[in-house]
């Protein structure tokens, strides 16, 4: 159960808000009292979320951003603070992943580029719009949206090497904003079952197994983990990276799973 007052007055801005992870962000924070604008480069998108939550009697609201503008980032943040009256939370949800090609040597120079371009710089854009803003809120707090990524080999070079980029992008941006009054954190998510396995659900029951918690997540999972990191029942933490994984990078499955069935067959 959600508290419905712990960021009544907040004015939220959530990048890639049309779905998944970021529309389950904007719901909760929505939920829980703050007035949240949906921004995503597909705006028909967008504007169907916010007016979904609408009808929740949800404050929300929708904005057409693409990231990888600086202008299109700064007239987001204009408009959050000019509907809101001011910008209490930035969340970076916004990414673009490319599917790797065979052989690492045939990996085009502009899909590279893209993805570290949305992914990285594009939350590097945001960051650097909104801090004036979240500054002058005097509880200003930004949770970047990172993966596993950035941490292990799961395939995806140029995502997964923005992902890593995002960590370290969270710990620099802490030191710096830490005496500005401003809190920055990552949520490092699993696999996470959203539009983008539309058509590939086998593919999510084979990795479940893997999971120690017998799941994949779910977009709600990681919302709530923003919804902490946000709050000020994180107020004394910054700079941190809180792994919301199901315990996929703690526990090597894979390797009990090897060990158990050599002893099963008394080997």
């Amino acid at each position: 159960m959600t508290d419905t007052t712990r960021f009544e007055g907040y004015g939220v801005l959530v990048t890639g808000a049309a779905r998944g992870i970021g529309a389950a962000i904007s719901r909760r924070l929505a939920e829980e009292g703050a007035r949240v604008l949906v921004t995503d480069v597909d705006l028909p998108e967008a504007e169907k979320m916010a007016a979904a939550l609408r009808e929740l009697g949800l404050a929300t609201e929708a904005f057409g951003c693409d990231v990888g503008n600086r202008e299109a980032v700064e007239r987001a943040v204009a408009r959050a603070v000019e509907s809101f009256g001011a910008l209490d939370v930035l969340v970076n949800s916004a990414a673009h992943c490319t599917p790797d090609l065979p052989l690492f040597e045939d990996e085009p120079d502009d899909e590279w580029a893209r993805d570290l371009d949305i992914t990285l710089t594009g939350t590097y854009r945001c960051c650097r719009a909104a801090l004036p803003r979240l500054v002058a809120s005097g509880r200003g707090a930004v949770v970047n949206i990172g993966s596993v990524n950035g941490s292990q080999d799961f395939g995806n070079h140029a995502y997964s090497a923005a992902k890593a980029g995002l960590t370290s992008l969270t710990r620099t941006l802490a030191g710096h904003a830490g005496r500005r009054g401003v809190r920055v954190n990552l949520v490092m998510p699993g696999t996470v079952r959203t539009s983008a396995w539309e058509g590939r659900e086998d593919e999510l029951d084979a990795v479940s197994g893997l999971y120690p918690l017998g799941r994949v997540g779910e977009p709600e999972d990681i919302a709530a983990a923003v919804a902490f990191l946000a709050s000020r029942d994180a107020s004394w933490i910054t700079g941190a990276t809180l792994t919301v994984d199901g315990g996929l990078t703690a526990v090597n499955s894979g390797f009990r799973q090897a060990l158990s069935e050599r002893r099963a067959k008394g080997e």
